[in-house]
């Protein structure tokens, strides 16, 4: 059902488009349409079709809003507000793990803490054979 009124709704609102663009302009804001009575159709007989055409394509654009509005709001008006569904313990802070233990989560296997980085290699020691004596501090 969602389906069908909501195709009905792109093809009303895309023949809607397609008659006000046909519609002689009045105001001449941007200086384009208008023209002489010359055309596809006589002056009076045009504006009466196309005005009568709007009309009828507005009315059905308004009433397949109104349904889908309707339809939206009866499939999900046992869920009630957004707020309202959010649960307690995702807004309750986790207490933070002792150190040297990862926290505890969830599902085993994944931690939300950056794992620590790896310990760079000690130095290497010198060879004593090799290595001349360092100098005695004063």
């Amino acid at each position: 059902m969602d389906t069908v009124i909501l195709t009905l709704h792109i093809i009303i609102a895309v023949f809607l488009i397609g008659v006000i663009l046909l519609q002689r302009s009045e105001g001449g804001a941007l200086g384009i349409g208008g023209g002489g009575s010359g055309g596809f159709m006589g002056g009076r007989s045009a504006a009466s079709a196309l005005t009568r055409t709007t009309v009828i394509l507005a009315v059905g654009f308004f009433a397949t809003s109104f349904g889908l509005g309707f339809l939206a709001d009866t499939r999900n008006q046992s869920t009630g507000s957004v707020v309202e569904t959010v649960k307690e313990e995702d807004v309750t802070p986790k207490p933070a793990a002792p150190e040297g233990e990862s926290p505890a989560t969830e599902e085993e296997g994944e931690s939300s803490a950056p794992e620590p980085a790896p310990e760079p290699p000690a130095p290497a020691e010198p060879e004593a054979e090799n290595s001349p004596a360092p100098p005695e501090p004063q």
